[in-house]
C-alpha cells in the first residue's frame, strides 16, 4: 500500500466519521468509506462500524475511532454523499488526495443553521404539532411561544449538558413552560376568552425532544439485517422516551408541590376547526420543515421534507381511529416516498426520512403515560404506554417492511 492510498484510507474513514455523528445509518457509512477507498485503488480495505464507533483495516493499516453521539447536522451528510460520489464518479483520475482532506475538513467545521433559525424552526414545530395533536389555534399559538424559550434553552444551554440529564431537564423546562403558560392566561387580567388544553401544548411542545434520528436510523439498520447497530440506537431511542417522561412528570410534581396538589386534566380534546383536513395538512407541512431545520437539513429541501411529511399525515388521517393500522400505512407511505425523492433530488433518503417520519411519533402516549404515573393511576398510565409502544412498533414495522423492499430493488437492479 503506497503513502496515498493509506492516506486515503484514512480519509474514508474521516468521511465515514461525519457521517455517523451527523445521522447517517451504517450502511451509508459503510457503502461510501468503500467507495472513496475503492477510487484511490485500495482494494483489501475492510471496514466495520456500530453505532458509536468505526473500525477500518487495510494492508500495513488498522485504526479503531470511537464516535459520540451529537447533534444532527444532515447538510453535512448531504456534502459528504455528494462528495463521495464526486470522488468514484467516472473520473480518469480521482480527486488529488490533499484536495479531498481539503474538502472534508472544510465540511467537518462548517458552521450549523444560525441559532434564530433553529429556535423559529423548534417554535414552528411544536406550534404545528399541538395541532396535530388535537389542539386549538390559540393552543398552538401559545405552544408556538412555549417553543420560542424551550427552543433557546435547547440551543444555548442543552449542548453542554450530557444527554440524559439535557433530555430530562427538556421536559421539565417544556412542562413547566406550558403549565405556566395555562395558569398565566388563566388568572390574567386581561380576560382572556379562549381557554388553553394543557395536555395538546405538552404533547406537541416534548416533540422538540423526541429522539427521531435514533429511532428512525435503528429501524433501517434492522431493515438492513444489522442488529447490533439497530438495537443500540432503538435502545438510545427509548431511553430518552423515558427521560422526556420522566421530566414531564417531575413538572407536574413540581407544580403540584406548590398549587397543594397535582394539577387535573380532563380526557384529550380535539379542536373542531383545527381537525379539518386542509388544517392538518399544512399543520403536517409546517410542522415537518420546522424539524427540518432542527435536524440541519439543507434549505433547498425544506420543502420536499414537508411534502413527505405531509403525504404521510394524510395517509394517518384516513386510516383513523384506527390508530396502529394508520401509523403502520403512514410510516410505509414516508419511507416509500423518501427514496423517491432522494433519486429525485440526487441526496440521501435519510434527509427526507427522518423529517417525514416526526408526525407520527406517539407524543400523546409519552404525556398521558407520565401523567397517570404522576397521580398513581397505574392502570391508565400501562394503558398509555402500551399504547404508545404499539404505535411505535407499527411505525418501526412501517419502516422495516419499505426499506426492506426497497433494499431488494436496489440490489436487483444492480445485479
Amino acid at each position: 500500500m503506497t503513502s496515498e492510498q493509506e492516506k486515503a484510507l484514512r480519509l474514508a474513514t474521516e468521511a465515514g466519521h461525519i457521517l455517523l455523528e451527523n445521522g447517517a445509518e451504517i450502511s451509508r457509512v459503510e457503502e461510501t468509506m468503500e467507495r472513496i477507498a475503492s477510487a484511490y485503488g485500495v482494494e483489501d480495505e475492510s471496514f466495520f462500524v456500530l453505532s458509536n464507533g468505526i473500525i477500518a483495516t487495510g494492508q500495513h493499516y488498522a485504526r479503531a475511532e470511537f464516535i459520540p453521539i451529537k447533534g444532527t447536522q444532515l447538510s453535512r451528510v448531504v456534502e459528504v454523499n455528494q462528495l463521495s460520489r464526486e470522488v468514484s464518479g467516472g473520473r480518469r483520475t480521482p480527486l488529488p488526495v490533499d484536495e479531498l482532506a481539503a474538502r472534508l475538513g472544510a465540511i467537518r467545521t462548517a458552521p450549523g443553521k444560525p441559532w434564530w433559525e433553529n429556535i423559529l424552526g423548534i417554535a414552528l414545530g411544536v406550534g404545528s404539532f399541538c395541532i396535530l395533536f388535537g389542539g386549538s389555534l390559540v393552543d398552538a399559538a401559545a405552544t408556538f411561544a412555549c417553543g420560542l424559550l424551550l427552543g433557546a434553552f435547547m440551543t444555548f444551554v442543552g449542548p453542554h449538558m450530557s444527554r440524559i440529564f439535557g433530555n430530562v431537564l427538556g421536559g421539565l423546562v417544556g412542562g413547566l413552560l406550558c403549565i405556566g403558560a395555562v395558569l398565566l392566561f388563566q388568572f390574567s387580567i386581561f380576560n382572556f376568552q379562549f381557554p388553553l388544553h394543557l395536555p395538546n401544548m405538552i404533547i406537541g411542545t416534548i416533540i422538540a425532544l423526541v429522539p427521531g434520528v435514533p429511532f428512525t436510523n435503528g429501524m433501517r439498520d434492522l431493515a438492513n439485517e444489522d442488529y447490533i447497530a439497530g438495537t443500540t440506537r432503538l435502545t438510545d431511542a427509548f431511553l430518552v422516551f423515558l427521560c422526556i417522561a420522566l421530566g414531564v412528570a417531575l413538572a407536574f410534581i413540581a407544580e403540584g408541590l406548590l398549587s397543594g396538589g397535582i394539577m387535573q386534566l380532563g380526557a384529550p380534546v380535539v379542536d373542531a376547526t383545527a381537525s379539518h383536513w386542509a388544517i392538518q395538512l399544512a399543520a403536517a407541512f409546517v410542522g415537518t420543515v420546522g424539524f427540518s431545520v432542527l435536524f440541519g437539513a439543507p434549505r433547498r429541501y425544506y420543502v420536499d421534507c414537508g411534502l413527505t411529511g405531509m403525504a404521510g399525515w394524510a395517509v394517518y388521517l384516513l386510516l383513523m381511529p384506527s390508530t396502529v393500522a394508520a401509523a403502520f400505512l403512514g410510516a410505509l407511505t414516508v419511507a416509500v416516498v423518501s427514496p423517491l425523492l432522494a433519486l429525485l433530488r440526487r441526496c440521501p433518503t435519510t434527509v427526507f426520512l427522518i423529517c417525514g417520519i416526526i408526525p407520527l411519533v406517539p407524543g400523546g402516549g409519552i404525556f398521558w403515560t407520565a401523567y397517570h404515573l404522576v397521580n398513581n393511576q397505574l392502570r391508565l398510565a400501562a394503558s398509555s404506554g402500551f399504547l404508545a409502544l404499539k404505535v411505535t412498533l407499527a411505525i418501526a414495522g412501517g419502516i422495516i417492511v419499505a426499506g426492506t423492499i426497497v433494499a431488494r430493488i436496489i440490489k436487483h437492479r444492480k445485479q
